[in-house]
Formats: C-alpha cells, sequence, structure tokens
C-alpha cells in the first residue's frame, strides 16, 4: 500500500507573472485554491514548499502546512524533494506527488488517477494526459505532448516514450496534452535530483526527458480534459473568468 505526501511548490519570480502564487482569483490567492484541491482529493496529506516567507505566511494564515525552502534552487523538483525532507525525514510517505501551484481549478478526483500507473511496479513516475482538441492546442509550444498509446478501450495507463512541445506523433490517431502533475516513487525522486540536467531536457525545456534519459520509466493516466494552467496575464485571466462563473453556478 503506497502513502502519498502532496507537495505544492511555489515562488514568487516567475519570468512571465512574477508573484504568481498570490495572484488573486475569486478572492483568494492562486495558491489557496491549489491547497485546498489538494486536500478535498483525500491523496495524503498537503505542505506547500514556498521559495518566499509571503508565500508561507498566506498559506500558514489560511489554516495550510508550509515550508520554507531555498531559494535558488534549479527546479520545481528540487523544491518538492526539499520540502519533503524537512516534513518528512524518516521517509514515512514513499510517494511524493509534486503538484504545480498554477493549476486552480484543478479537479480533485484527478490527483488519485495519476498514481494509477504505480500499480505496475516497473513504473518509477506517474503522470496524466488529456486529449489534444484543436489544431490551436496542438500547435501551442505552452502544451506539452506525449507520445504514448493506450491499448483497449479501457485500458488505464500506458508508458510515456516522449514528450515534446512539437506535434508528436506523427500520423492519424489522438494526440495527448501532458498534464505537470507528477508522483514520485520517492527513491526515483531522490535520483532524479541526483542527475545533471540532460541534453534532451535543456533542448525541450522539459524536465521529465532527464528521467527517460537516465532509464527511468513514466506512466501515463488518461483524464477527460486538461486543467485550466497559468503561466501568463492572459491565463490569469481566462482562470478568473471561469472560476467566478463557478462561484455563480
Amino acid at each position: 500500500m503506497i502513502r502519498p505526501l502532496i507537495v505544492i511548490p511555489a515562488r514568487m519570480g516567475s519570468s512571465r507573472l512574477p508573484g504568481k502564487p498570490l495572484a488573486d482569483i475569486a478572492g483568494r490567492p492562486m495558491i489557496l485554491h491549489v491547497a485546498e484541491r489538494a486536500r478535498v482529493s483525500g491523496v495524503g496529506p498537503v505542505v506547500v514548499a514556498a521559495a518566499e516567507e509571503d508565500i508561507a505566511a498566506v498559506v500558514r494564515h489560511a489554516g495550510y502546512e508550509a515550508v520554507l525552502t531555498a531559494p535558488d534552487l534549479p527546479s520545481g523538483s528540487d523544491r518538492v524533494l526539499e520540502a519533503a525532507r524537512i516534513v518528512d525525514p524518516e521517509e514515512t510517505h514513499d510517494v511524493i506527488i509534486n503538484l504545480q501551484g498554477d493549476l486552480p481549478l484543478l479537479r480533485p478526483r484527478d490527483l488519485y488517477r495519476a498514481l494509477l500507473p504505480l500499480q505496475d511496479e516497473a513504473v518509477d513516475i506517474g503522470t496524466l494526459v488529456a486529449p489534444v482538441t484543436s489544431e490551436e492546442e496542438a500547435a501551442a509550444e505552452s502544451v506539452v505532448k506525449t507520445a504514448c498509446s493506450f491499448g483497449p478501450e479501457d485500458e488505464e495507463c500506458a508508458r510515456a516514450l516522449y514528450f515534446s512541445r512539437n506535434i508528436i506523433p506523427w500520423g492519424q490517431g489522438p494526440l495527448w496534452h501532458h498534464v505537470g502533475i507528477y508522483a514520485w516513487r520517492r527513491t526515483a525522486l531522490n535520483r532524479f535530483v541526483s542527475l545533471t540536467p540532460s541534453g534532451l531536457e535543456q533542448r525541450e525545456k522539459l524536465e521529465q526527458l532527464r528521467a527517460l534519459e537516465a532509464g527511468m520509466t513514466i506512466g501515463c493516466a488518461r483524464i477527460a480534459d486538461a486543467p485550466l494552467g497559468v503561466d501568463t496575464p492572459a491565463d490569469l485571466e481566462h482562470v478568473r473568468r471561469v472560476a467566478e462563473e463557478e462561484g455563480r453556478s
């Protein structure tokens, strides 16, 4: 039986949207929307890995757990591992879920699905994919595509062969939008952070390629649609409108 810990990395220094974790959405900072949805999922304890005290203070005031991590860590994965070591030094949690702090409209039930690939002991990392539904989505560099192939209609999981900002794979058939949620076996996360950035990772600007180049196995579970993420001011305004509509319904 696995024992997951959900860690939400958060830092103020986003290049395209500074101060993103504390951006207001329907009267609350974005990081609290994400923490609430993680808690509602019931998957496991939730902790915010904050790079700055401003974030940690807001999170704690709202009744959630937060830990301060070194502000100069090279990646979200490093921040997640540091937080896990702080809150769980005895390693009682054998799966660490890296939940991006810019998914305020995440469906809580989807966090469970990120764990499904780990039912296969050969899988090191579980993640999520959703169908690409438009040519615009397929062509967008901000949408990471996953080369994976599900078998029968009822098959829950598939193995990821590659990730790219380009359209992959070629030919007729579905395209899969990668949702940046990772359920790491703790041993895999420890190993990943010890590795230097790989060639394909640096070329595509995608951390998960470091894992594939190192021979790790990433399994994908399907969800119906990709949750709206916040990467730019336009994304933030879109999410605000959707959140307001949900609040009125």
